[in-house]
């Protein structure tokens, strides 16, 4: 019974975290500009995500492959943004620079 629980827990959690990603998109959709992302962070992890779903999608536990094919659809969609808007301009209509502050 408690397998059954943590179970369903899991595949909960492995279908929401990917949707977390949707701030960022909306984010970045919303200012036309993905200036503050690195480009090789968002590849790297991009290719990982696919490099493991295979795997994923072939497991039994249906809350890896949960999270698997959900975190893949949404991760694809930050990279295309980021590779959309990453040298667009801004608002302005100039290209936005990032200020190197922590903020």
């Amino acid at each position: 019974m408690s397998a059954d629980w943590i179970g369903g827990i899991g595949t909960v959690a492995g279908v929401v975290l990917p949707l977390f990603n949707i701030p960022l998109i909306i984010k970045i959709w919303r200012r036309k500009s993905a200036a503050d992302f690195s480009l090789s962070w968002a590849i790297g992890v991009w290719v990982c995500i696919v490099l493991m779903t295979p795997q994923a999608l072939r497991s039994s536990d249906v809350a890896f492959r949960s999270f698997g094919a959900v975190n893949l659809v949404f991760f694809t969609m930050v990279v295309i943004l980021i590779l959309k808007f990453k040298s667009a301009p801004g608002p302005s209509g100039r290209p936005e620079r990032v200020n190197e502050e922590v903020r």
